[in-house]
């Protein structure tokens, strides 16, 4: 019977920590994360769920003759924002796992 008591009490944690995940995961959602180029010209802002929420030109940045560079900011400042959701997401998720040897 010393087993089931045991048992109880694992699954009581478990259902704490997946209320924790899923709680971290509504918070991680909601935030916002940014992302720029060329010193502050472009700016791309998602949310946690990877969803570009807005775009920020610097008007001097907007050349008809040179529409290839702002691409390319646009891309830059894309990655970087995607960068930031992943660090954090990594960071807030990954304490859950942790030590917990699950295969991705």
């Amino acid at each position: 019977m010393r087993g089931m008591g045991n048992m109880q009490g694992m699954m009581k944690k478990m259902q704490k920590m997946q209320k924790e995940m899923m709680q971290a995961q509504e918070e991680l959602n909601a935030k916002e994360f940014e992302g720029t180029a060329g010193g502050g010209m472009v700016t791309i802002t998602l949310n946690g769920q990877r969803e570009v929420l807005g775009v920020k030109l610097d008007p001097s940045v907007v050349d008809p003759e040179d529409v290839e560079m702002l691409e390319d900011l646009i891309v830059v400042a894309t990655n970087e924002a995607l960068k930031k959701v992943e660090e954090t997401t990594s960071s807030t998720m990954g304490k859950f796992t942790q030590g917990l040897n699950l295969p991705f």
